[in-house]
C-alpha cells in the first residue's frame, strides 16, 4: 500500500501539542475590524484549540502527525 499524502493546506494551519490536541489560528480577524472591540481583536490574536467533533477530519488530512 502506497504512503498517504499530508494535506499541505491543512499542515500550515493546524499544530499537535504533546497532548495530540491540534492548536490553530482563530478566524474572524480578516476584515470588517472597526465594529469590534479592542479587547475582541487581542483575545483572537491567541492561538485556540480546534473542537473534539472536527478533530477526526484534521487527523483524516494530517495522517502522520
Amino acid at each position: 500500500m502506497p504512503k498517504m499524502k499530508t494535506n499541505r493546506g491543512a499542515a500550515k494551519r493546524f499544530r499537535v501539542t504533546k497532548s495530540g490536541k491540534f492548536k490553530a489560528k482563530q478566524s474572524y480577524l480578516r476584515h470588517i475590524l472597526t465594529c469590534k472591540s479592542t479587547k475582541r481583536k487581542r483575545n483572537l490574536r491567541k492561538a485556540t484549540f480546534i473542537d473534539p467533533s472536527n478533530m477526526k477530519q484534521v487527523r483524516r488530512l494530517l495522517p502522520y502527525l
